[in-house]
């Protein structure tokens, strides 16, 4: 892949003040608007960007919070000790199989010009030749809008994304690419040290591009000036469930939970619960909604920031009818690749809807922690044990319901 580039001058506006960032630009922003708000793309030196990208403290944001600077410095490592021929690949990863979370449609439908730029500039810091976008349908035709707007972008190849809750993983991405089979791959090499097509690659979330696209801009100071220490800058959140608005926004990191659900218009008092991190993540009591949204707040809870999902559940909604919906959904996505999964996400998916039905509750919730821990650790995939955190956490924080479904109630009207 040959790419041009733009003007290598410091960008001639000043870098977006706040928490609206990466959306900065507006809706369905062209190029012009985008480089009104984020002026052009410098050409920095790999190594300061390197520098640069490591001082910011990004991680990734498709829900490892893997520290950015090293996936990238990892693949560029490795692909220097390759024989010529051999250059490393980039893969941005727009795929969300995950039914909570559309934060990446979105940003890929309105700033699919700060994606590219992340890429680009990841792309020349690695010495990638080969470039490609994986997104869903929904994303398609803006992300091509925006390639054939700009010269050096030509070269990006875009890949339409599997729409299944396990095809967002890495090695499923690479697998899909390679062999149209976008299941994960029980890997024992790095992807950073042999992926897709044996080369080095880097695949990071298009928000993390999105980041390092402004990064590349306005340096990693600029980046951590807002946001927790811990965790810096913003991130796209996807708020949905029961309350008024729902919607994707971008938060500072150190946001609490209760100040994003009072930005959805949630009443104080009306909520049991809420989903922190999506189907694979856990849920947060209202008790807790002081709690931020960082990494150590969340780490009570068994959850995650992850790719920023927050999905409340009404106190007139059950929780654990609403966890057995999603384990049954989950035991339907499996890769099929290994017993976990073939066998034991069946069986909880059943005991724990014998558990919402109130159906020997107390003998389904003790079955279903015996079970999760014959199961966690075991995958192929990182799938069983996603799920397993899901069920644990639901066992306690709604154990107030189990008791109750043990005498053949339920506390909640639905």
């Amino acid at each position: 892949m040959t790419m041009t580039s733009e003007p290598s001058t410091a960008p001639a506006v000043q870098a977006p003040a706040g928490a609206q960032r990466v959306l900065a630009a507006g809706a369905a922003a062209d190029h012009e608007a985008h480089l009104r708000t984020f002026g052009p793309l410098p050409l920095r030196d790999p190594g300061a960007l390197l520098d640069q990208l490591e001082a910011s403290g990004l991680t990734g944001r498709g829900g490892a919070g893997f520290p950015a600077w090293r996936k990238l410095a990892a693949t560029g490592a490795a692909a220097a000790g390759r024989r010529r021929g051999r250059a490393p690949l980039l893969i941005a990863n727009g795929s969300e199989g995950e039914p909570l979370s559309w934060k990446d449609e979105v940003l890929l439908q309105n700033a699919p010009h700060l994606v590219i730029d992340g890429m680009l500039t990841a792309a020349r810091t690695l010495g990638a030749r080969n470039v490609l976008l994986y997104a869903g349908s929904g994303s398609l035709a803006s992300v091509e809008r925006a390639i054939g707007e700009r010269a050096d972008a030509r070269g990006i190849e875009v890949v339409e994304a599997a729409d299944s809750f396990i095809a967002g993983e890495a090695s499923a991405v690479v697998n899909a690419i390679e062999n149209d089979d976008p299941r994960p791959i029980d890997r024992t090499v790095r992807l950073s040290e042999s992926g897709l097509r044996g080369r080095p690659t880097l695949v990071h979330n298009v928000e993390t591009m999105a980041h390092l696209g402004l990064i590349a801009r306005f340096g990693g100071a600029w980046f951590r000036s807002v946001g927790s220490p811990e965790d810096p800058g913003t991130r796209l959140i996807t708020l949905s469930g029961d309350l008024p608005r729902t919607g994707v926004f971008e938060i500072a990191t150190d946001a609490t939970l209760d100040g994003v659900l009072r930005a959805g218009g949630l009443e104080p008092g009306s909520a049991a619960a809420a989903l922190i991190g999506g189907y694979h993540g856990a849920w947060v009591p209202a008790s807790s909604f002081g709690t931020p949204l960082t990494p150590s707040g969340l780490e009570p809870f068994g959850a995650q920031p992850g790719a920023g999902i927050v999905h409340v559940l009404s106190d007139r909604r059950c929780g654990l009818r609403a966890t057995a919906d999603i384990v049954e959904y989950l035991a339907g996505q499996t890769a099929g690749q290994c017993g976990p999964c073939m066998f034991g996400l069946p069986t909880l998916a059943t005991r724990f809807t014998s558990l919402a039905r109130g159906q020997a509750a107390e003998e389904s919730a003790a079955e279903l922690r015996r079970v999760s821990g014959l199961i966690v650790g075991r995958g192929a995939c990182h799938h069983p044990d996603g799920t397993v955190r899901l069920i644990r956490s639901a066992l306690d924080v709604f154990a107030h319901d189990v008791r109750a479904h043990a005498t053949g109630r339920c506390t909640r009207r639905a």
